[in-house]
Order: C-alpha cells, then structure tokens, then sequence
C-alpha cells in the first residue's frame, strides 16, 4: 500500500547516470534550473540563459587591459603566428572584442553573423546590440594552440569620462559575460604605465565572485632595472589590494611577452621561470575544463536560488489594492533589510547575495505586484541537484580526467621550449654537465676526496654514520638529506664509495644553489663505474 511513495522518494535520493560530464550539465540545467531561472526572471536582473554551447566550447582564456600593455601581442606569442584582424602598436589599436578560435582556413566572422550560429557560444551576445555587436568579430585560424583552448581579444582601456561614454554599449557588463563563461581571466599590466583609470576600476570590480579565475600579467618587465622592478611589482600589489578585496593575494606573472630581444637581460632567469608557471596554468585548462563548467553551475544555481527568495519575499510584501507605489518605494530602500532576514530564515551566505545597489536600480523599473510567490517544488528540484546529482557528476568529472591524463595546450609558445637545450632550466642544477663527455661531478672531486679520506674509510667505503656527520654541516632539513642518500647509494649497500660521496655532495651543492633535486639519478650524474650496475 502506498508503494509510489517509497519509489517517489527513491527517485529523489538517487542520482541521474550520465554518459559524459557535458551531457550531465547540460540536461541538469535544462530540467532543474532553467525551471526557476524562467519563474523568478532570473534571466533579466543576472545573467541569460546558458545554450549547449556553453557546456561544448573549448576552454576560453580572456585577456583585459589598458592600451598598449600588449594583449595582442601576447596573443601572437602563444600563437607564434599572426591572426586576423591583428593589429599591434604604442597608440589604442584593438577597438574590437576579437575571438580567436580554430578554423581550418583563416577568415573574420562579423559579430552579428557570429551570434546566430548555434555551435558558437556567443548567442546571447545579441543583447548588447549593434554597438557592441560591430565591434565583435571572430578570428578563424589553423593553430595547433586553438585546437585545445579559445583566446578573447579586448579594447584597451582608456582613462577619462568621454572614452567610456563614447563606446556606445555598457563595456563592463560585456566583460562580465564573458567572465562568466570563460576559464581564466589574465589582467595584463605595463610596468611602465601601473595606473588604474576609473574604466579599469570599474571592470575589475564587475568581475567580482570570479576572484579564482584572474591572473595578472606584469609586462614588458625587461625595460626596467631589477631595483626599480621590485619597486614596481610593490606598487602593482598595493593598486590591486585596494580594488579586488579578497585576503588573498593575487598570483602576478613578471615577463616579457614579446618575441623581441629583452632589453635589460639582468632577470632573464625570473621571466623564463614566470613564463613556464603561466604556460602550465593555462596548459591546465583542457584538462579542468569540465570541473570548471561544474563549478560554474554550483554558482549559477546559488545565485538562483538566492533570487528566488528575494523575488518572492518582495511579492509577499506587496499589498494588493493601494499604496502599491509607495510600498515598493519602501520596499526598495529596505532591500538590505530583506537581505539579512532572507540570510537569517534560510541559512545563506553573505557572499551568495548580488549587488545591493544594482538590485536596487534593477527593481526600479519591475512591476513587484506580477513577481511570482515562492515555488516550494522548483526550489527542490534546484537542492536534489546540488545535494545529489552534482555528486555523482563529480565523479564522472574525474573519471573523465583520468581518461585523458595528457590533455593540455600543445604547439605555438607552449612547444618550443620543452625538449632541447632551451627547454627551462636545461643545463642548470641537476642537469649541469648532461651534453658533456666527462662526469660532471669529476670537476669538484678532489675537494670532494679530501673530506672522504676523514671520515676513515673501511674497504674504500664510510659508513652511514660517519657520512651523516658531515652532511648534517650543510643544515638542509633531513627528509632533503635522507632523498641525498638515497640517490647517491647507488648500489644500495648503505655505505658510499668515494665515487657515492662525491656524487651526495654534488647534490648538496645543487640544493643549496635553490634547485630542485631530480625523483631519479639522471643518466649523466651517474659514476662511471657504476652505470654498467644500473644497466
């Protein structure tokens, strides 16, 4: 009796099974929360509805800045090819939103061509109008860069009152959108040029609550001496600290970007270290792109939620007959008010709820009175999701992950210095001496020899006690010490030859000049007499 019950109920506890994470997202969003998106108007006071675009699209890098910090240049250093539509130089070149995307032949697509195709993700791009839309175009190339990520081209950004109204379209709630929808955000700075304009201010703060996506780029670092450098990444910290408020410190890249001779070579060893932790980072993003669209849901589903009770709250407010006008007046003006109730009744974060002066504004022009009553059901639906559903994507998520271990940006920049004798850090630390015919650690082994023949050798070997006696004098902690050992013990014996001892000390040297240590001896570190043993 009553059997429906208890499967209704198993219904709701067990998870949906997807084929693919995409595939997940994509009927998630569709059933449970476009529901209350499209009830609670949703779509007009945030952001438009998500397309099956959104949930394919390649990983999309956005690059902001003002004018002439080198974006495009950038650009054309990842791709080492020009694209279309490029246009590099000292004065406000790129007046453009540019997408550059992979294509098989090169060609410009015009932005309201480019927002009626169904397979781009730029659909609801339409909403800024002609303004923005003539100044939106897609640059198509064979790339191998663009065949794992999508790289976004801005305008510079000027100072002054009259650029940001002449533009004609509202420029950072474009950059909002894309924020949105793309997987990282790199703000590119000139280290001649560190001042933040009010345009500037103004976009760095609508990219607010997407804190984990930004990176910053200090660039053309190689004009200025090391002392004026320093002087200048403190003053780039201390501009952000005030705008972007979070207690975290942002993660900044110090290089050059450019393809051209660095100008004063004296950080050469910074920029290249710099240059590869960025081109990790963004080779990354294929491989976390799935987790990223999750992510990206878990927040848009929050925010949804948040809405809804704000909406509904402000129609059970609302008297049916007289003094509608006044009471939204008030009502408007309390927004902060319900904002704390609705925070007290139901458990939500501070940080859920959006811009109370834009909310504001937003509810001037709508008619509370038609603002729909709270809908227990929808509200459900968006919970079953994000208790249940979401779970079980998340380990689809890293099935997914594992399948393609490999998955990361190829070709262009990201190629070029892998393998060779310009790869980072070859020749340096550990791998000092790997193109030589000698055994580099022969150079320092009669220093080496002398200490050795004091610690009382027995059979031509020391033991581990008498060894740890001297190289406890280098003060490198013990787990760094005991990895020492066990590289240099090649015959694992637990005592060292005058060859072992002098490699372990080879090794200390390497450490204390601030390199890493390799997880295995390379080939040519390797004593003569014992690279028969290891064979």
């Amino acid at each position: 009796m009553f059997s429906w019950l208890g499967t209704d109920d198993r219904r709701k506890k067990d998870p949906e099974v997807f084929a693919t994470v995409s595939e997940g997202l994509k009927k998630l969003y569709k059933t449970k929360l476009l529901p209350l998106e499209e009830c609670y108007k949703f779509h007009e006071f945030h952001s438009p509805a998500l397309e099956d675009a959104d949930f394919d699209n390649k990983p999309m890098v956005l690059l902001v800045g003002q004018y002439s910090t080198g974006k495009t240049s950038f650009i054309r250093y990842l791709l080492e090819q020009d694209f279309p539509g490029m246009r590099i130089g000292p004065e406000p070149t790129t007046d453009s939103f540019i997408a550059v995307m992979h294509g098989d032949t090169e060609g410009v697509v015009p932005g309201n061509a480019l927002v009626v195709d169904p397979k781009k993700p730029f659909r609801k791009l339409n909403a800024f109008g002609n303004a923005f839309l003539n100044r939106f175009v897609c640059a198509q190339l064979p790339n191998p860069v663009l065949e794992s990520i999508s790289v976004i081209d801005t305008p510079g950004i000027l100072s002054g009152e009259k650029q940001r109204i002449s533009r004609g379209y509202d420029f950072a709630a474009v950059l909002e959108w894309f924020a949105e929808r793309v997987d990282r955000i790199i703000l590119l700075f000139d280290a001649h040029k560190l001042d933040i304009s009010d345009e500037f201010s103004d976009v760095i703060k609508a990219l607010k609550n997407h804190e984990d996506k930004i990176r910053v780029v200090l660039n053309k670092a190689d004009q200025i001496e090391t002392q004026q450098l320093m002087r200048v990444y403190g003053a780039l910290m201390w501009s952000l600290g005030k705008i972007v408020n979070t207690p975290e410190v942002i993660r900044v890249y110090i290089g050059s970007f450019w393809s051209h001779p660095l100008l004063i070579p004296d950080n050469r060893k910074l920029f290249e270290a710099e240059e590869q932790d960025l081109f990790k980072d963004i080779q990354s993003l294929p491989r976390n792109a799935a987790l990223r669209k999750l992510n990206d849901l878990i927040k848009r589903a929050r925010l949804a939620k948040v809405h809804a009770y704000i909406i509904s709250s402000l129609k059970k407010e609302m008297p049916t007959v007289f003094g509608k006008d006044n009471k939204k007046k008030e009502l408007i003006a309390s927004l902060g008010d319900i904002y704390v109730r609705i925070e007290r009744e139901h458990q939500i974060s501070p940080g859920d709820f959006p811009n109370l002066k834009r909310m504001q504004d937003q509810l001037q022009s709508q008619d509370l009175t038609k603002f729909p009553p709270l809908k227990g059901k929808l509200l459900e639906a968006v919970d079953d999701m994000l208790t249940n559903d979401i779970a079980g994507l998340m380990v689809l998520v890293r099935q997914e992950e594992n399948l393609r271990p490999n998955a990361a940006v190829k070709g262009g920049a990201f190629t070029n210095t892998l393998n060779g004798p310009f790869g980072y850090g070859y020749g340096e630390g550990a791998g000092e001496g790997i193109d030589e015919a000698e055994w580099v650690v022969a150079r320092d082994k009669p220093a080496y020899d002398e200490i050795f023949y004091t610690l009382s050798p027995v059979n031509g070997k020391v033991t581990g006690a008498n060894v740890k006696r001297e190289m406890v004098k280098s003060k490198l902690p013990n787990t760094v010490l005991g990895k020492i050992w066990k590289l240099a013990d090649i015959d694992k014996d637990g005592l060292l030859d005058d060859e072992e001892f002098a490699l372990a000390n080879h090794l200390i040297k390497v450490k204390l000049e601030g390199h890493e240590l390799p997880a295995e001896l390379p080939a040519h570190l390797i004593p003569p007499s014992k690279r028969k043993l290891v064979e």
